[in-house]
């Protein structure tokens, strides 16, 4: 983290990132074609899988079925888990980016990710646009995936790659563990992971 504090830029900017969606791939086997957007279901957690699956609502904006039928930053607005990820995506000006995708799987760290840095670390990269935007399109990558796609190495929007392994009874995104995973929302899959994913330095 203090080595990309002391990087300058060279950073996808937010306007470019919906043109990035149509080139991302994956160098995995699957097909890298965005999904088309989910529609609300009487039963949008029955596919999800993990241990803290059980920390989301059961009713409400916030459960499963009530994400399914928001675009992805507003479903993660309404999670419990993910406060610290919504305000830096907020503060990085991509929550209209990451809603207007036709299709993205999001790797989404849970609050306690966060608290692993030391507060005046996480201050200085939330006060830091242009770093906190790679970081968070480190997160993305494009199609809405499930469980048997997801596994293998992808290309993120951060021009990167991330490699998952494993499957719905243990699965790790470079090291990270999916929490819940397979979550829909109206425009995206969400793996809530127990880590927050660095980008390698060049």
């Amino acid at each position: 983290m203090n080595v990309l504090l002391r990087r300058s830029g060279g950073v996808v900017a937010a306007t470019v990132l919906a043109v990035s969606l149509a080139a991302c791939g994956s160098s995995s086997s699957t097909s890298d074609t965005a999904a088309s957007p989910m529609t609300p279901t009487a039963n949008a957690g029955a596919q999800t899988f993990g241990s803290g699956c059980s920390s989301i609502p059961t009713s409400g904006a916030g459960s499963f079925n009530g994400m399914v039928a928001d675009p992805v930053a507003t479903a993660a607005s309404n999670n419990p888990l993910l406060t610290t990820l919504v305000a830096a995506v907020q503060k990085a000006g991509l929550v209209e980016t990451l809603n207007s995708a036709k299709g993205l799987t999001v790797f989404a760290p849970y609050d306690p990710a966060f608290a692993k840095f030391p507060k005046a670390t996480l201050n200085s990269v939330l006060a830091n646009k242009a770093l906190l935007t790679q970081i968070l399109t480190h997160h993305v990558i494009a199609g809405q995936l499930n469980p048997d796609e997801i596994i293998g190495t992808h290309k993120t929007l951060n021009g990167d790659s991330v490699t998952v392994k494993g499957d719905t009874s243990g699965m790790t995104v470079d090291g990270a563990t999916v929490l819940c995973g397979n979550i829909p929302t109206a425009n995206a899959t969400v793996y809530v992971i127990d880590s927050v994913l660095m980008p390698a330095t060049k």
